[in-house]
């Protein structure tokens, strides 16, 4: 009888996330009033994007988080259970506000702006003993905006594996351009989710097949997002790269989210890492269809079509 009660666990940040549409590149200050195309509240944050989008590949996916408690964190926990994740484990935090972000979107490109609330505040001791030993894998979210979960990932990827689970990270962007602190962290991290800028920061690479190269090295799989240009892995002493269908993108936002999904849920599933690929590239050209991280994220049969 299976262990798991859980495919995937997804640790991580999750916010409301306000989508301006067709955002101008330098918006006038002084009190300008500049009109958009369109704006839109919803779901977002790394890894609640990626919860969100596993479900809907037929996962079955819990996540832990820290919310507020206030309507933002509501907000948050209630379009998450709407999408078939279970957010039970979530804290729901009483001295600090929900994180909310503003992104402002320029065809494929976006600028991102970020007030981090209670995200500083997730730990990994936020994440309850019994739940990793229920999950087939852990996938981990935005490390370099959650200093006490990055602290503390060496110990919970140890504990999953121990437990007989894989692990992956998605660091996303360090807003301090530091990109310290995972010499420890690779080597238990089964899969590296990087986009490709974060991929050569991370290993201080001048190409992208040095930086796979690099990465490989330290003991982990490197999966590398490179938007409309597809994806990039090394794995097995072999560089496998993945073309991305034509698109006509409404929004970009949160693509590299449903990438992860995509590439967890199609491994999971026992697919081997040239497949997983395929239809990982195709989750985040799918999800770039409409505005928003979650509203066009694919089902399985969509991915794989």
């Amino acid at each position: 009888m299976s262990r798991t009660t859980f495919d995937l666990l997804v640790v991580g940040d999750a916010n409301p996330d306000v989508i301006v549409s067709g955002s101008p590149r330098h918006p006038e200050f002084g009190q300008r009033e500049q009109l958009v195309p369109a704006a839109g509240l919803v779901l977002g944050g790394s890894g609640a994007i990626t919860a969100y989008g596993a479900a809907r590949l037929g996962l079955r996916t819990a996540f832990v988080g820290r919310v507020g408690d206030d309507p933002a964190g509501a907000f948050v926990l209630d379009a998450l259970r709407a999408g078939g994740v279970d957010v039970s484990a979530c804290v729901v935090d009483p001295a600090v506000p929900t994180a909310m972000t503003v992104a402002l979107v320029d065809g494929d490109d976006r600028a991102i702006l970020t007030a981090p609330g209670c995200l500083d505040r997730l730990g990994a001791a936020d994440v309850p003993p019994g739940l990793l030993e229920r999950a087939a894998h852990e996938v981990v979210s935005s490390y370099f905006l959650q200093p006490l979960l990055a602290a503390g990932l060496f110990v919970l990827f140890g504990l999953a594996r121990a437990a007989g689970a894989s692990t992956s990270l998605d660091t996303n962007d360090d807003p301090a351009g530091r990109w310290a602190g995972l010499e420890d962290v690779l080597p238990v991290t089964d899969v590296l989710l990087p986009n490709e800028p974060e991929a050569l920061a991370i290993a201080r690479a001048t190409t992208l097949e040095q930086a796979v190269r690099e990465l490989a090295d330290r003991g982990t799989l490197p999966v590398v997002k490179r938007g409309e240009r597809g994806a990039v892995a090394f794995a097995d002493g072999e560089l496998v790269e993945i073309p991305a269908p034509p698109a006509t993108v409404v929004d970009a936002v949160g693509a590299g989210d449903s990438f992860d999904a995509g590439l967890l849920a199609a491994l999971l599933r026992g697919r081997p890492l040239r497949q997983a690929m395929t239809v990982a590239v195709a989750c985040g050209t799918l999800s770039t269809r409409a505005a928003g991280g979650t509203a066009a994220q694919p089902t399985w049969e969509e991915a794989t079509a």
